[in-house]
């Protein structure tokens, strides 16, 4: 049983709900300064993984490859679009003055750079993804334990400006960590030590742009960037070959 996903996902929703349902009664400077913190953890914690990547050129090659594939699928502008169209039944299912609050806020974009950057930060960071392959393989559920409380206050942060389309963001994450749970048999076995490495290394790119886009220092299209995990490990291993 995913234990740690169904966990990671739970707390997503309860952080969600919460900070929804406080909203302005949560102080000002606060929901101001926090988001700005988890920007910058964000951040910490992707220079962290980064330096212990293996083969760099490969992963700066898939970052390329996959930041085109992602801009040519318009994957980023994808998720906008959902974003849209989930946010008037759930204006509908919660109405009240803090949704109308978000629908305002839906419509700036400000709303879309933050929500494309928690669905990002939620759903494609390398703690959550290698945690449901090493749950999956060994029952150990440690890591995404250690990650929900991380996630549970991240979302109540955000929920309190945006509202509560941030519990939406549970349902990707917890299709992808549970799909990453159920297929660890079949993947785990054919990795090593340096291609989890340069896996971790580029998702850990992707986590230190999101902290700055969080942060509102630059907006770089981070969901655009997600396809490189998906190539990555395979042009690693070209490039072992080759090289």
């Amino acid at each position: 049983m995913p234990v740690g996903p169904l966990t990671n996902a739970l707390a997503v929703l309860m952080g969600g709900f919460i900070g929804a349902f406080l909203g302005n009664k949560i102080p000002e400077r606060l929901r101001i300064a926090l988001p700005l913190t988890f920007g910058a953890a964000s951040m910490g914690m992707g220079i962290v993984l980064i330096v212990k990547v293996h083969t760099l050129p490969a992963v700066v090659l898939a970052l390329i490859i996959g930041s085109a594939i992602g801009e040519l699928i318009k994957l980023e502008k994808g998720i906008e679009w959902c974003a849209k169209k989930v946010r008037g039944p759930i204006e509908k299912l919660f109405s009240s003055k803090r949704s109308a609050d978000s629908a305002d806020s839906a419509d700036s974009a400000d709303f879309m750079e933050k929500f494309v950057g928690i669905v990002v930060l939620f759903c494609a960071s390398g703690t959550g993804i290698f945690g449901a392959l090493n749950e999956g393989m060994t029952g150990d559920t440690s890591i995404l334990f250690s990650k929900s409380f991380l996630d549970f206050f991240t979302a109540a942060i955000f929920a309190t400006a945006l509202g509560y389309i941030v519990l939406t963001v549970a349902v990707p994450q917890l299709v992808i960590l549970c799909g990453l749970f159920f297929s660890s048999g079949l993947i785990l076995p054919l990795v090593n030590d340096h291609l989890i490495a340069d896996f971790s290394a580029l998702g850990e790119i992707i986590m230190l742009v999101t902290g700055l886009r969080i942060c509102g220092i630059k907006s770089f299209p981070v969901a655009n960037m997600l396809p490189g995990l998906v190539i990555v490990m395979p042009i690693a291993s070209l490039w072992a070959l080759i090289f």
